[in-house]
């Protein structure tokens, strides 16, 4: 065969070959993500996450695919921030106050009665926000969304009525903030994850713990202890955090589509929150747990605790910490 006869099918593979690379590169643009989360899939934080990823699976015509793997199946709740920050993993979930070891500002949300309702959980997510991210950022990561707990209350196997009825008691604690305060009151505070409350209790491992409605609801209270005091102490909440690295390798078009799905998951997500305060008392009490509010006496000594935590806190977060109250305060007035 001479060159000239040659080039026509030369030609021809070259266009087949560049078209083939092209199919290639169009396939493997579609970007796979693992998601950690602590809960489990009953938990509305976990409901929320899902409707998340398919938002953005959808925005994106599934060139960002997100698999949520929850209730600690593939990293425990312990290493969720680390294995983002090490790229382990792109994205994950994590309660903020689990940070708090590393810096006293991830756990403004869990000082007691600092705010303990809705709308001042929100005021104080208005002034911390930016602190919060400003920290992560310094580590290499994205704050996406954060989405509160129902308020946290005090559940026990029998009545909670005087101070006094707390002392000695070995209370379920799941971060810095609910270890101290189990410690003014008098108790005993012992670190247990949610998957393994039911298990605690069973074990007489813990007879008290501090968690929302939710979680009782979620974990099946009812099986290991009677008693739920709805003392609305916090609103934690959980954040959901990605690595900026993994993020910059997106297009601008599916970043845009990714932050876009994580401002509609924090709307929809403190919404759901105010939703599962009123729906998980109703199915504590069906199921036959007495829900109660702090007698006058117990009501003193938590706000007494709560001031406590309060000044130890400041005094801890210093500067930052002070900016955030006084942003706070001012949103008040």
């Amino acid at each position: 065969m001479t060159l000239r006869h040659a080039l026509p099918r030369l030609a021809t593979a070259a266009v087949l070959g560049a078209g083939l690379a092209t199919q290639a590169v169009s396939t493997q643009a579609a970007t796979e993500w693992d998601m950690p989360t602590p809960y489990g899939d009953r938990t509305f934080h976990t409901v929320n996450i899902r409707e998340f990823a398919d938002d953005v699976r959808e925005a994106t015509d599934g060139e960002l695919d997100i698999t949520v793997h929850s209730n600690g199946s593939l990293i425990g709740h312990a290493e969720i921030k680390n294995s983002v920050r090490r790229g382990i993993v792109p994205i994950g979930e994590l309660i903020m106050s689990r940070l708090a070891n590393e810096n006293p500002i991830f756990e403004v949300d869990s000082v007691p009665y600092l705010a303990a309702s809705y709308d001042d959980a929100q005021a104080l997510w208005d002034a911390s926000r930016e602190v919060i991210a400003e920290e992560l950022s310094a580590q290499g990561l994205r704050l996406l969304f954060a989405v509160p707990w129902p308020p946290q209350g005090i559940y026990t196997k029998q009545p909670i009525e005087a101070p006094e009825d707390l002392q000695n008691l070995s209370m379920r604690a799941y971060n810095a903030a609910s270890e101290r305060l189990a410690q003014l009151a008098g108790a005993v505070p012992t670190q247990v994850e949610v998957p393994d409350i039911p298990t605690a209790f069973s074990t007489g491992r813990v007879d008290a713990m501090i968690t929302s409605p939710a979680t009782g609801a979620d974990t099946k209270a009812w099986d290991y202890l009677s008693h739920f005091n709805h003392a609305q102490l916090w609103l934690p909440k959980n954040m959901v955090i990605v690595s900026e690295r993994a993020l910059s390798q997106l297009d601008d078009a599916t970043r845009q589509a990714l932050l876009d799905a994580a401002d509609a998951a924090e709307q929809r997500g403190w919404e759901m929150s105010r939703e599962e305060t009123d729906e998980a008392l109703k199915v504590l009490q069906e199921h036959g747990i007495e829900v109660s509010t702090p007698t006058p006496a117990l009501a003193a000594k938590l706000e007494e605790i709560g001031t406590t935590m309060t000044e130890e806190w400041a005094e801890r977060a210093g500067k930052q910490g002070a900016a955030i109250l006084e942003a706070y305060r001012a949103s008040k007035q």
